[in-house]
């Protein structure tokens, strides 16, 4: 009988001890092969800590004589409230978030109906109407991050939304506001209950940790920040980053529109994102955009200057100890894959982890999750899943779905080598692009008009608007990694001109169902009068021949058998440049000119493609 009494209480016991260890187990995240994964504990909205509070700068733009306050926007799981759970955070950034101008209001945009080195007529202002009382926050990167163990904290840029302060557009504060929230996250900045209060908020739920991740300028600011220094910004994962503004609105120095914006300059793109308090624009609009922006962007001569350098990322890049994977399309006609390879290329000069994903579309496009989840799980988790020994550039290849990139040891490919063509005359229909120098009889020369498309004047058969030199077709598959450069000597009719480039896949190819999924392997931009120097630009003589190289953009793309390559030279083009009256004339020396193509296999692999 005793006996039974004490198995009895063992068993109540041990059932008591189960129910107690039930209890105190708390919800803590969860790694499978070197990827955090989505925790059930951590996967209900409902019980989803949400708050705001205002981060105190150390900067004062917009002119009232207090320090500048960001606003912030935390979402975080319950556990750290509750269970003391301290979690890294995944930053991001943007001017976008509490609303932008329209953009279709008349006068947005710069005119680009005029001569070259003219005035355009001015342009009106548009007031942008901010969006509800409580911003708009992105939910895309709440429902990615928070189940798998993160903390995502969002904030908008100065002068957006309700962040104090005005936009600069690439000006010292847009790397200064993620910074001191990396630093209010971290324990070294004060945080508010609101924007003028003394009412304390810390960041206890923080393990000091952070990345940074976000597409276009939302891709802009990581870097920004990343620039600084800042301790506790472990890693960024840029998406199609605005790296340099000069880069952006200008080309070799030519005023160049980004695809899809012709005349937007960086003055329209204040206007478009200033949603912070109306009772303080028309001191930020007096002090940066009627006075630093529109002095210092020179749209007339497009030329480089301590403007355009001091909102450049690439110059600013000795502090930065943050691990970079960098992610971009190649057929990205607004922020041009430049942008990110220059960035890439750097940090990896540097010694810093780095990564570059590569899809094959256009503007934005963040890697696959595996790629995001590896790389945040290593450096904002600590956990070693070796991802640093993981191939550097992830391709995705012609047809192959984005989350499905091919893995390369480096980008551009190792095995690429430049192979130089030369031209051979051709004009009005087409001429040739061969190994061997030609000696051609004369020059050839086309007639500006804007009217025209790059589409309409690679596909024409004939046409004095452009000259077209081909490639013999392909009988092999010929591998294009890296960047494209030409040299060209030229002269024109008139003082100033626009140069154009493309390099294109024929026959164009309409069917979607065709090995070919985009005509266009690369383009370029160039001002003539900037053939010595970006930063100084001098009226061309009518008739004197100049020579100048610069590149087009970084490209990986595979031209398959049965196509074969076009050069196109063009002037005005009419998705990006001023559009003066057309007619100038471009002569072009084809004797002294040549461009060079990185191909896989170099000038063997080429030959063999051609025979």
């Amino acid at each position: 009988m005793k006996t039974t009494i004490k198995f009895k209480v063992s068993c109540l016991f041990l059932f008591l001890s189960i129910i107690s260890i039930a209890q105190t187990e708390k919800t803590v995240p969860v790694f499978k092969d070197g990827e955090a994964q989505i925790v059930e504990g951590f996967s209900d909205p409902d019980k989803w800590i949400r708050h705001d509070l205002f981060v105190e700068t150390t900067f004062d733009t917009d002119g009232d004589g207090k320090l500048d306050r960001m606003h912030v926007s935390v979402t975080r799981p319950e556990q750290t409230e509750n269970e003391g759970l301290k979690l890294p955070i995944i930053l991001c950034s943007s001017p976008y978030y509490a609303g932008t101008a329209t953009g279709a209001e008349e006068g947005l945009f710069w005119n680009v109906n005029h001569e070259l080195g003219e005035k355009a007529p001015k342009r009106s202002h548009p007031e942008v109407k901010r969006r509800g009382e409580r911003p708009i926050i992105s939910n895309s990167h709440i429902q990615k991050w928070v189940p798998r163990g993160y903390i995502v904290v969002h904030t908008s840029a100065p002068g957006t939304g309700f962040s104090q302060g005005a936009p600069t557009v690439g000006g010292p504060n847009e790397a200064l506001a993620p910074k001191t929230v990396i630093d209010w996250l971290c324990g070294r900045a004060k945080g508010f209950t609101s924007p003028d209060n003394t009412e304390e908020v810390t960041a206890f739920w923080s393990t000091g940790k952070v990345g940074m991740t976000g597409t276009s300028y939302n891709g802009t600011i990581p870097l920004a920040a990343a620039t600084t220094g800042v301790e506790g910004l472990e890693a960024i994962i840029p998406i199609a980053p605005n790296t340099s503004s000069y880069h952006y609105y200008r080309s070799n120095g030519l005023v160049r529109s980004p695809g899809g914006y012709l005349g937007e300059d960086i003055d329209v793109l204040y206007d478009f994102i200033h949603s912070g308090d109306p009772s303080k624009r028309a001191y930020s609009n007096k002090t940066i955009r009627d006075t630093e922006l529109i002095n210092g962007m020179d749209r007339e001569t497009g030329d480089f200057n301590d403007f355009w350098a001091g909102r450049d990322y690439l110059t600013k890049m000795k502090p930065m100890k943050a691990a970079l994977l960098m992610s971009h399309g190649f057929n990205d006609w607004n922020v041009v894959p430049e942008h990110s390879y220059r960035i890439y290329k750097a940090a990896k000069e540097k010694g810093l982890p780095t990564q570059i994903y590569y899809h094959q579309n256009g503007h934005g496009g963040p890697p696959p999750i595996t790629l995001m989840n590896r790389w945040f799980t290593r450096y904002l988790h600590g956990i070693k899943n070796d991802v640093e020994k993981d191939k550097r550039a992830w391709i995705v290849r012609e047809h192959d779905t984005q989350d499905n990139p091919t893995p390369y040891d480096e980008y551009p490919n190792p095995k690429a080598s430049p192979v130089v063509l030369h031209l051979k005359n051709g004009a009005p229909e087409q001429g040739k692009l061969e190994v061997e120098s030609n000696k051609n009889k004369k020059t050839e020369t086309l007639v500006d008009d804007h009217n025209i498309s790059m589409e309409e004047l690679a596909k024409a058969v004939n046409s004095k608007n452009r000259l077209l030199y081909t490639t013999p077709i392909f009988t092999k598959d010929v591998h294009i990694s890296g960047t494209t450069s030409i040299t060209i000597k030229l002269a024109s009719s008139k003082p100033a001109a626009n140069l154009s480039i493309a390099l294109v896949s024929l026959p164009w190819n309409t069917n979607k169902d065709a090995l070919i999924t985009d005509n266009i392997i690369t383009r370029g931009w160039a001002d003539p009068q900037n053939h010595k120097s970006i930063s100084e630009s001098k009226p061309l003589k009518p008739g004197k021949f100049y020579t100048m190289t610069f590149n087009l953009q970084p490209d990986d793309q595979i031209i398959p058998a049965g196509q074969q390559i076009g050069l196109v030279i063009f002037s005005s083009d009419n998705q990006f440049t001023i559009l003066p009256k057309p007619g100038t004339e471009l002569t072009i020396d084809t004797n002294e000119t040549e461009i060079s193509i990185p191909i896989v296999g170099g000038i063997e692999s080429y030959i063999k493609a051609v025979k």
